[in-house]
């Protein structure tokens, strides 16, 4: 089923509304917690919906690995499997093409597992019958994500492999049995390269895709290079189809992307720095693990105080981190998600409310 974004309010270029697949809608903009190998690692689907999680990731490099894309499916589904019933949303593999390096040619990437060695060879059209086994709602095509910066010969490799993988994909989507139940996503690469982003993003509206994400930025390059770049595609990226920035997750950057019209975004940075002590509040970053907190009874955050982490002082959430008991990296989890998934929310409403432009100041006021 083709992907729709219905619009409720703008403000200036930043929108809220909402987007409708077979499954239903949910409101953007919208942030995505990731679960790579399907949970949201210390966190389950019963915690994800008491966050108020809207959609949730999985990544099919590691599902079709362990347990196996046939398992998954013999036992209902990625929302089957896993108990959740609310939006899901699965990569192609792309990103893993930028993070494992495999090798790449021109049918597709060859990847050795990081399980046991084996090599598996992931191709535009393997990647649409793994994840239509997967049964998430939106499903992405395989492309290319090259780190940046990058000399110009790579991201032209990127955008003219990932464009043709894209074609492929597309055909394999609409010839299969999911594209009834499923959307199917394209994705725009070209790096900091402006001619070579809007070529990409023409060359993927022209085949036709349900809904359209920005790929290959947030990888190494500078803020200003990135809106820059991000900048050049929304602007002709059409308006009644979702926009999803791929691998964002800090409030700056979804801020700036918000006000260049992205509506979706995920990212592990909220559950990696919760893993490692880093907590995100209403003041800013707050590094757990810093001596001058070992006697202190304050909570995490003083101003958010419907964190599920609200309960219990800084210096017994420090202890559990520095001896390394799981309840740490469980409770800090729960309240980095819960205040990023917070701060999506106030800044929807700031576009309904007409108050982005400050909203967005007050970020960059904390956080810049």
């Amino acid at each position: 089923m083709r992907a729709s974004f219905t619009l409720e309010k703008s403000d200036g270029t930043a929108r809220a509304g909402a987007v409708t697949t077979a499954r239903g809608s949910f409101p953007t903009p919208c942030f995505m917690p990731v679960g790579t190998r399907g949970a949201v690692r210390h966190l389950t689907s019963d915690d994800l919906e008491t966050l108020n999680a809207h959609v949730v990731l999985g990544n099919t490099y590691h599902l079709m690995l362990r347990p196996g894309a046939d398992t998954v499916a013999e036992l209902g589904g990625l929302h089957g499997f896993t108990r959740w019933n609310r939006h899901m949303l699965t990569d192609s593999g792309g990103y893993q093409i930028f993070s494992l390096e495999p090798k790449v040619d021109a049918e597709g990437a060859t990847f050795r597992s990081v399980y046991d060695g084996s090599t598996h060879k992931l191709t535009p059209e393997s990647a649409v019958e793994v994840q239509a086994k997967l049964g998430a709602d939106i499903q992405m095509v395989l492309d290319v994500c090259p780190g940046l910066p990058a000399p110009t010969k790579v991201l032209r490799h990127a955008v003219d492999t990932s464009a043709d993988w894209a074609e492929r994909a597309r055909g394999a989507f609409l010839a299969g049995a999911s594209f009834e139940m499923q959307s199917q996503f394209g994705i725009v690469q070209g790096g900091t390269d402006l001619a070579l982003r809007i070529e990409s993003a023409e060359r993927t509206m022209e085949i036709g895709f349900d809904g359209y994400a920005v790929g290959g930025l947030s990888v190494g390059e500078s803020q200003e290079e990135m809106v820059s770049a991000l900048g050049a595609v929304t602007a002709i990226l059409p308006t009644d189809q979702p926009r999803y920035f791929m691998g964002l997750g800090d409030p700056v950057g979804i801020v700036e992307a918000v006000a260049n019209g992205v509506d979706m975004f995920d990212c592990v940075l909220p559950t990696r720095l919760a893993r490692h002590g880093t907590l995100l509040t209403s003041s800013g970053k707050l590094n757990l693990r810093r001596a001058e907190f070992q006697l202190s009874d304050e909570p995490i955050d003083p101003g958010s105080p419907d964190s599920p982490a609200a309960t219990w002082s800084r210096g017994y959430l420090r202890h559990l981190l520095m001896v390394k008991e799981p309840t740490a990296a469980r409770v800090l989890t729960l309240h980095n998600l819960w205040w990023l998934l917070r701060f999506v929310d106030d800044l929807r409403q700031s576009i309904v409310e007409s108050r982005f432009e400050e909203f967005r100041a007050d970020v960059h006021a904390v956080w810049g």
